[in-house]
């Protein structure tokens, strides 16, 4: 079994030393343990200290493309480079590395398709208790829209299987740890938490520069998320806050104008409420073309994985091939039936 750790990185010259001093090159259960640096278009001296610190696989990007793509890329290159088990993590040494083999354990034991490292939210003290209860607020979303139950979604720090990998798709490319949990709950992928350690900041976030930034973007994540995954819930409560104003003012027309009549016309109520109506129709309409688009995507999502698999299969053979070390995978994950038996992970080479 072949775990490669990815840490996609900006300019990390400064942390990497650290973060490369911290992983693991031996974890309990797998065979064989490499690195990859996905450099997402540093102009310092990152990629010269990744080679000098013995990184194994190099992803070198022509331009910053953002966190989010750079991640989707290096799930795709430790795909193809045959990886069983893909670990991502951060560039600043803001997780613990010795805890790869607690996020790992679940996997190597067939117990879980991802595995998701909890940090000690309440006991971080460089946090303000608005964070806190943002971080909080935010994974509390996922749980209802994933219907996983993950506990720090937020957390960069995880482990997936091969199979989960190939499955996710990314639709947008600032913060991947939200969205790539509710695909795995929309793919019936066994999600697991553990609890990790976490180190001192070094330097500023750079997705969160500051809380107004951090709320904003991730406020339109979450509505983006409704819209691709949940779109007949959101359609479905904007035409019912249209409709029922509309409905209201339809009722008072009738009782002013037919059942109390207190002189007038009442044009008004009946403009208003028509065009409400009308409103209300149309958002309803959206919703349902919308249903039937994540219909639609779902079925694509499905070939997309299957050709992705077969591709992955092919790429990891010749990957293997070149390099004289047998891939040996782990069980297919997702889609498995209710109460069906699952064999544990394979852990020989």
């Amino acid at each position: 079994m072949k775990l490669i750790i990815q840490i996609p990185c900006y300019n990390e010259q400064d942390d990497l030393p650290k973060t490369l001093a911290d992983l693991p090159r031996q974890v309990p259960g797998v065979d064989r343990v490499e690195w990859m640096l996905v450099d997402d278009g540093s102009t310092d001296r990152t990629v010269e200290v990744a080679r000098e610190h013995g990184v194994d696989h190099i992803v070198a990007l022509r331009w910053n493309q953002g966190y989010g793509k750079a991640w989707a890329i290096g799930l795709e290159q430790a795909i193809d480079r045959g990886a069983d088990i893909i670990v991502n993590t951060d560039g600043d040494n803001q997780y613990h590395g010795p805890d790869v083999a607690t996020l790992c354990e679940p996997i190597v034991r067939g117990q879980a398709d991802i595995v998701v490292g909890t940090r000690p939210i309440d006991h971080i003290k460089h946090w303000s208790p608005l964070k806190r209860f943002l971080q909080k607020l935010g994974s509390s979303f996922v749980r209802t829209l994933s219907k996983t139950p993950v506990e720090d979604a937020p957390s960069g720090f995880r482990a997936m299987t091969r199979d989960a990998a190939l499955r996710i798709k990314l639709y947008n490319d600032f913060s991947p740890s939200l969205e790539s949990l509710i695909q795995a709950g929309r793919s019936n992928l066994r999600v697991v938490n553990v609890p990790i350690r976490v180190n001192g900041p070094t330097r500023p976030s750079r997705l969160m520069k500051s809380m107004t930034h951090y709320i904003r973007r991730n406020g339109w994540n979450m509505v983006n998320a409704y819209m691709i995954y949940r779109p007949t819930r959101l359609f479905g409560i904007m035409a019912s806050v249209i409709l029922v104003p509309s409905a209201l003012l339809a009722l008072r027309y009738i009782w002013l104008a037919w059942i109390m009549p207190s002189g007038g016309s009442h044009l008004q109520s009946v403009i208003l409420a028509g065009a409400l109506l009308v409103c209300g129709v149309f958002t309803g309409m959206v919703g349902f073309l919308a249903h039937l688009l994540a219909i639609n995507r779902r079925l694509l999502e499905e070939i997309r994985y299957i050709e992705r698999s077969r591709r992955a299969e092919e790429r990891a053979k010749v990957y293997h091939e070149s390099t004289l070390v047998e891939p040996k995978p782990l069980p297919r994950a997702g889609r498995q039936a209710p109460h069906a038996d699952v064999e544990p992970a394979a852990t020989g080479a």
